[in-house]
């Protein structure tokens, strides 16, 4: 209601101006009393209170847009510290995956040595049983050359050169 009223004196005011700045421009050519000027003259002043009160009333908008202008900053900042939190949080969930990430590869490489342990034993185990099979192996054939010799020689004379326990053995081929 203020608004309007300010309005409607502010557009009386800007009526006020052009009236006296016609009438005194008429008054001076035709020459008038001074009873006539004095009521123009407080008509100017009622003008210049209206003048007033237009420049108060723009002010007063202008605080009002800065107002409005402020709210909506404030709202802005608001929103924007809200997304600076969801965006700090989100980061330090991306370091998190990014750290349980880091740590499954490392298990599945865990994991991957873990059985390359498991068959590498295996393996050891496999050499050393292959290794006894070879020295039994090798003394078998020890063995069997001594045998074989000992047969050849066919007499025990020469067998007991030998070492004489030998003079009748005869060992199978086929000794593993």
């Amino acid at each position: 209601m203020l608004r309007g009223h300010i309005t409607y004196e502010c557009d009386t005011a800007t009526h006020c101006n052009a009236l006296q700045h016609t009438a005194m421009r008429v008054l001076d050519q035709v020459g008038v009393s001074d009873m006539l000027r004095r009521h123009i003259t407080y008509e100017c002043d009622t003008a210049t209170h209206c003048n007033r009160l237009q420049r108060t009333a723009t002010h007063c908008n202008a605080l009002q847009h800065t107002a409005t202008h402020c709210d909506a900053l404030q709202r802005t900042a608001t929103h924007c510290n809200t997304l600076q939190r969801t965006a700090t949080r989100c980061n330090t969930l991306q370091r998190t995956a990014t750290h349980c990430n880091t740590l499954q590869h490392t298990a599945t490489h865990c994991n991957t040595l873990q059985r390359t342990a498991t068959h590498c034993n295996a393996l050891q185990h496999t050499a050393t049983h292959c290794n006894t099979l070879q020295h039994t192996a090798t003394h078998c054939n020890i063995l069997q050359h001594t045998a074989t010799h000992c047969n050849t020689l066919q007499s025990e004379d020469e067998c007991q050169t030998c070492g004489g326990s030998m003079s009748h053995v005869y060992i199978d081929a086929a000794c593993v």
